[in-house]
């Protein structure tokens, strides 16, 4: 493909208080293409045009508001990016893997600071990172009202994501605050979701938040998904991302999904850690998490489920052909069922019986039921077990000895 840029830099520089702007289509504002470190400081970026160029845009970040590439570390500081444009992603790193999954990058990385950026096109995220381009961000105000246009997002070839302090925003559909298909680490930030999911990873990818709070509200289907749910982990198998275990951590900080199931994890291997967090579920149905089939096909269901010194509440429901592994421990707290009665968000009947599902209950640890209970393998003091008028059911016998 072809870039252009409006303003390309392609040696070392240094700027202070200027402005860049495009209007044209599938040209940057301003293109950075130099393997030599760039600064900025009070950048004004503004871009329309829109781009037609789909995966260009996606992957390569043709269009883009500002785009890095080239192997630079490019440090902006202070200033706005504001896109109005299809495929117009705010600020762009591109680490030149050519869209390989799993691929190192060849050094490119941006380092953004106390930045606004605001985009309000279709496919225009708002910190957006690909071909293993390595992304730094402190202290941004993000918001994204377009589809697919993750505040904090990733596409083919993966990369690397800290983000440290800010407020992320989505608006649109099939936008989540966060979209991994890389390694995304964010803390002590605000992530809001207005629409869609909170966070979703795809594939061999992971996210890790810490003291972050994060708030969704996913009220509208997108796509293949049959479900509303705030956390999202799959496999769509586009080849965006690599099939294997998707890992999502979370210490500290809130948790709050104010419709739909908590965490939903289909067609993908899914490790899900909470340690200490405050989860809100504000749906009537109450559901923790669900296990199952979605749209989406080639994969298998399965999650591993560890709570360390968390309190968790509502059901967990697991498909006749899907896995769940629960681990309690350092305190924990369970007040919930396990079951495979599942319906999606059109009332449509996913499963009827429970599949396999193993809990790991330590000394320290409760689960108190909330509705009668079925799994394959119970390890633990049965008296841990607060019965609260149910049954727990392991392999389909009754377990005794509950209080």
């Amino acid at each position: 493909m072809v870039y252009a840029g409006a303003i390309e830099i392609t040696s070392a520089a240094s700027e202070d208080g200027k402005t860049y702007s495009s209007s044209t289509a599938d040209e940057s504002a301003l293109l950075i293409n130099t393997s030599e470190a760039v600064s900025f400081n009070n950048v004004t970026v503004t871009k329309s045009g829109d781009s037609d160029g789909g995966d260009n845009c996606n992957f390569y970040g043709q269009n883009a508001s500002l785009l890095v590439m080239g192997g630079s570390t490019t440090t902006i500081t202070g200033g706005t990016v504001t896109s109005d444009a299809a495929g117009a992603n705010g600020v762009f790193c591109y680490g030149g893997n050519g869209g390989q999954n799993g691929a190192s990058g060849d050094g490119t990385t941006v380092v953004i600071t106390g930045v606004t950026i605001t985009t309000s096109g279709s496919g225009s995220g708002g910190i957006m990172t690909t071909g293993g381009g390595v992304t730094k961000a402190y202290n941004l105000i993000v918001t994204t009202s377009g589809q697919s246009s993750a505040p904090i997002r990733t596409d083919r070839g993966g990369g690397t994501v800290y983000a440290d302090g800010g407020t992320y925003t989505s608006n649109g559909l099939g936008s989540p605050a966060i979209y991994s298909t890389a390694e995304i680490h964010a803390a002590n930030a605000t992530l809001i979701s207005n629409l869609s999911e909170g966070v979703c990873i795809e594939g061999l990818n992971s996210i890790e938040l810490t003291n972050c709070d994060l708030t969704a509200n996913n009220t509208k289907c997108n796509g293949n998904a049959t479900f509303l749910d705030a956390i999202m982990i799959y496999q769509s198998m586009s080849g965006d991302a690599d099939s294997g275990t998707s890992f999502f951590t979370m210490t500290d900080g809130s948790l709050t999904s104010r419709n739909g199931h908590v965490f939903h994890v289909t067609n993908t291997n899914a490790v899900i850690t909470l340690t200490g967090v405050t989860i809100t579920s504000e749906d009537a149905d109450n559901i923790l998490l669900s296990v199952c089939d979605d749209g989406w096909s080639g994969g298998s269901n399965e999650a591993t489920l560890n709570a360390i010194a968390q309190q968790l509440h509502g059901a967990i429901k697991v498909g006749s052909n899907s896995k769940l592994t629960l681990s309690l421990t350092n305190g924990s707290a369970f007040e919930g069922s396990i079951d495979g009665s599942i319906t999606n968000a059109a009332g449509t009947t996913v499963s009827a019986e429970a599949g396999t599902v193993s809990v790991t209950l330590d000394a320290t640890s409760t689960w108190t039921l909330t509705g009668d209970s079925y799994v394959t393998e119970f390890n633990g003091d049965a008296s841990s077990v607060i019965s609260n008028g149910y049954t727990l059911y392991v392999n389909g016998v009754a377990l005794t000895g509950t209080n």
